[in-house]
């Protein structure tokens, strides 16, 4: 029965078990033949081949290689070459990189004909790059504008402004090529990002997602090489931000712009001029915001950026008129403050209850202790209804109250000196008179910070101990 079964098969599919036998060997060789193609180029000397791979380098990724250790070539998982520890430029800045280790993917007919040499992708792999913030905008369009296949795995971006870091990217990724196609990730104050494009760069969607922060750009469709514009919407936590741009290169414009969040609403307008210096004009109009926002403000920070602070130069105008059935104290506010090689010099005017206050100064924000000088009026047409408002009982009915004052205020150290006193002027405060005056605005309105001066519960106090 078996020996039946067997001829069976024999007479039947003799010829396609043959066929079977022929490919066996037809197959090994094929295997052969591969594996000594993949082998074969690791015995090559690299070193005299070097000018064509430099050569196709430059002409598809317009990066020249000045220094490199050793090429090797791989044969698996995929062929490739790789350069260890190698100085590359890119051709069209003067932008330079090092880079740990480069991974050139030949065309496969290129593996032996290197006077063809075709390059498939690139990887470069753990680069450092260090550049002019001058110069980022090269950068990103040398990346962004690469059409051949490259890889940037794990780079290391520095930005500086006359030695002075900027700002730093690490451990960034980005291929212009499969499944993460168009995508950017890495770490930016120690915390991931991430931002994705589309083909034709008309939308850029950055996630901070650690801080809470994410930002949609949408481009406008008529885009020049000098001229940008566009939509930027943003979050950051439950804070809203949403403003249109126009940019060309000198001037970054930024109009119908609006912020909203729990404790801040305002719209304002910004106009920021980058050449030949930076600077900034600004006008905030406030519609809400809470006045307990502004107590954690800390001025010491701020006063530590000397550095940025004499390199900024702005105009800035802030606007704020209470809306009826709020609890606000202030019912117009106008505020201007310029800025000037880390000189402010401003003018505040403000409102309550039909009573009028104005302040204007200046102060050198880049002395080691900063002196705020200033020259203080007030103007209360009615006493006892002004002194109500901070629960002060007083019998002086329809007086008109009037004072004048000037002095230096030491931000840091609190301190203060009054050079002037004046009330109604029928009354100017003697050399005792304002060192009293001091000794009680130091230990009641100055105790804690600056910011924290204009508690109610502090001026109700100070009031009530100096009438």
């Amino acid at each position: 029965m078996i020996n039946k079964f067997y001829k069976t098969i024999h007479n039947k599919y003799s010829i396609f078990f043959r066929f079977i036998f022929l490919i066996r060997y037809l197959f090994a060789i094929f295997l052969t033949s591969l594996a000594l193609f993949l082998i074969i180029p690791n015995f090559f000397n690299y070193e005299k081949r070097a000018k064509f791979i430099k050569t196709q380098l430059l002409d598809s990724y317009n990066l020249e290689i000045s220094k490199y250790e050793k090429i090797k070539f791989k044969s698996f998982p995929v062929p490739s070459l790789e350069l260890n520890n190698v100085k590359i430029r890119f051709q069209t800045s003067d932008i330079n990189s090092d880079i740990r280790r480069l991974t050139i993917y030949p065309k496969f007919i290129s593996i032996y004909n290197y006077e063809n040499f075709q390059i498939n992708k690139i990887i470069l792999k753990e680069s450092s790059i260090i550049l002019k913030a001058s110069d980022f905008k090269h950068f990103i369009k040398n990346l962004l504008d690469q059409k051949n296949k490259l890889f940037l795995n794990n780079l290391d971006l520095k930005i500086n402004n006359e030695n002075e870091s900027i700002i730093k990217f690490k451990s960034v990724k980005f291929a212009n090529y499969g499944y993460k196609k168009n995508l950017i990730y890495g770490k930016i104050f120690e915390k991931k990002f991430q931002i994705s494009k589309d083909e034709n760069l008309k939308k850029i969607d950055f996630k901070l997602n650690d801080l809470g922060i994410s930002a949609i750009i949408n481009f406008n469709a008529d885009q020049r090489e000098d001229f940008k514009s566009g939509v930027l919407k943003a979050k950051i936590l439950n804070t809203k931000l949403k403003f249109n741009f126009d940019y060309n290169n000198k001037i970054l414009k930024i109009y119908n712009s609006y912020l909203r969040s729990k404790n801040l609403n305002l719209n304002n307008d910004i106009l920021i001029n980058l050449n030949p210096f930076l600077e900034i004009n600004s006008k905030v109009d406030v519609q809400e915001f809470n006045p307990y926002l502004f107590e954690n403000l800390n001025l010491d920070k701020l006063l530590e950026t000397k550095g940025i602070l004499k390199k900024i130069n702005s105009k800035n105008e802030i606007n704020f008129k209470s809306k009826k059935f709020t609890s606000h104290l202030i019912d117009n506010l106008n505020l201007k403050f310029d800025l000037a090689y880390g000189r402010v010099n401003f003018l505040k005017k403000f409102s309550i209850s039909n009573n009028f206050f104005q302040c204007k100064g200046n102060i050198n924000l880049l002395e080691d202790y900063p002196l705020a000088f200033f020259d203080c009026n007030i103007m209360v047409n009615d006493k006892q209804k002004f002194l109500k408002l901070f629960s002060i009982k007083t019998n002086e009915k329809n007086k008109v109250f009037k004072l004048n004052t000037s002095g230096s205020l030491n931000i840091l150290s609190k301190k203060i000196n009054f050079k002037l006193i004046s009330i109604n002027n029928d009354y100017n405060a003697s050399k005792e008179d304002m060192i009293y005056f001091k000794s009680v605005f130091e230990s009641i309105l100055f105790e804690e910070n600056f910011i924290k001066i204009f508690k109610m519960k502090k001026i109700k106090k100070f009031i009530q101990e100096v009438s």
